[in-house]
């Protein structure tokens, strides 16, 4: 993952709001959620969240399907564990390098 890429990902995630959208369709899981249905878990009003369901699609962190009149929106995992990845990639790399220098 590159740099522009993962800023993308996080800046996605940078409010309270899409973070919390965020985080409903991660417990729902693979099966997603309508709109419908975030709306109701997440009480923010269906045009703000509209707004926030497109910043996070065009992310890439959530996908949506549209099924029948209803649309699906669900967390895209693959993507969410490759920004944890990225963040994660190189913990504690110059803490080790510190220890040995100390020791």
């Amino acid at each position: 993952m590159e740099w522009e890429e993962a800023a993308q990902g996080f800046a996605a995630m940078g409010s309270e709001a899409r973070l919390q959208v965020l985080r409903c369709l991660i417990r729902a899981g693979g099966a997603g959620l309508t709109v419908g249905e975030i709306q109701s878990r997440t009480g923010i009003a269906p045009s703000t969240l509209a707004h926030h369901l497109k910043f996070l699609t065009g992310a890439g962190v959530v996908e949506q399907e549209r099924i029948g009149r209803s649309t699906i929106s669900c967390a895209d995992f693959t993507r969410l564990e490759a920004l944890a990845g990225f963040i994660l990639n190189e913990c504690c790399a110059d803490a080790a390098g510190k220890a040995a220098n100390d020791g």
